[in-house]
């Protein structure tokens, strides 16, 4: 079985590769024609093809290029009038003659939509009715009776991969915008959610700078922060971290001896309330530690405490 996996991959490589060296300015003038559309991108097909398509709409529609899937047959019955004059339409068919792709494009001369083709043949009805094509021709397929479609639809696939790519570097999308379009995401999180948002407040672990050791072991347990703030919220003296009461005790077991003043972080790390979550956590990664002050470093004021436990 594994030496069949291996034969799988090798053959979908060789035929990436494949599509891959016949790449030429027409892959650029599609992206072009995507980039001038004031409409929105339209992907079509049936079958195999179609869940492909439904997967390079997916990924367009998340990185800035507006798009959906329109299944034929469905647009054949009705659902053309989802296509507007300025839309651009992408019809994938590996055989370049599938039935139902190829009724609906006498719609779409009529209506002046561009057409944009990814077939495995570029002398097929769709691809000459085309106003570009994108050839994903390989060599053979992962299937060993070359029946289901395996290494074309990883061709046609890495194709669509390949556009929304070359779209996003031209529109110059960055981390930001894609965050907005994943605001339930973890990077959506991260980009759209400031610190303030998520930072506890409630019962932070506050402690006198004159108070004892079992005092000190006692508010942080209670706290379940890993840490102390030593001073009040207006302004603090400076915080105990689990770390720094290890090392104190490394030196001195002798627990009478030790003082929160001597052992105290002076300088703790606050960042603003209004920081994003993605630019703490950076903060947070650069100084490797896992829970932040959140308030006034200039003032010394806590507002409360952000934590996270993995970068």
């Amino acid at each position: 079985m594994k030496e069949i996996a291996k034969k799988v991959f090798g053959i979908e490589i060789e035929s990436l590769q494949h599509v891959a060296d016949r790449i030429s300015d027409e892959f650029t003038a599609v992206v072009n024609t995507i980039l001038a559309s004031k409409g929105k991108l339209i992907v079509a097909g049936v079958g195999k093809s179609g869940l492909i398509g439904r997967k390079i709409a997916a990924t367009l529609a998340s990185t800035g290029t507006p798009s959906f899937f329109l299944h034929p047959g469905e647009a054949f019955h009705g659902d053309l009038g989802m296509v507007e004059q300025n839309d651009t339409v992408i019809l994938i068919s590996y055989s370049g003659e599938t039935d139902e792709v190829l009724k609906i494009i006498h719609f779409l001369k009529w209506n002046n939509n561009k057409i944009i083709s990814i077939t495995g043949n570029s002398n097929s009805t769709i691809a000459k009715n085309s106003d570009h094509h994108l050839n994903v021709a390989i060599p053979r397929e992962a299937c060993p009776l070359e029946l289901a479609p395996t290494s074309s639809t990883t061709a046609t696939l890495v194709m669509g991969d390949a556009l929304a790519v070359a779209l996003m570097e031209a529109r110059q999308f960055q981390h930001e915008d894609f965050a907005r379009f994943h605001p339930g995401g973890s990077l959506g999180r991260k980009l759209l959610v400031k610190v303030k948002d998520l930072m506890r407040t409630e019962s932070l672990p506050f402690i006198a700078k004159t108070a004892s050791f079992t005092e000190l072991l006692l508010r942080m347990s209670e706290g379940k922060l890993g840490m102390v703030i030593v001073g009040d919220a207006a302004n603090i003296d400076g915080i105990v971290t689990d770390g720094d009461l290890r090392r104190a005790l490394l030196k001195n077991s002798d627990t009478t001896q030790l003082h929160i003043d001597e052992m105290m972080t002076l300088n703790p790390v606050i960042v603003d309330p209004e920081e994003y979550i993605n630019q703490a956590e950076q903060i947070m990664l650069g100084k490797k530690i896992t829970t932040i002050l959140v308030g006034s470093a200039e003032s010394r004021r806590v507002d409360g405490v952000y934590q996270i436990y993995s970068f």
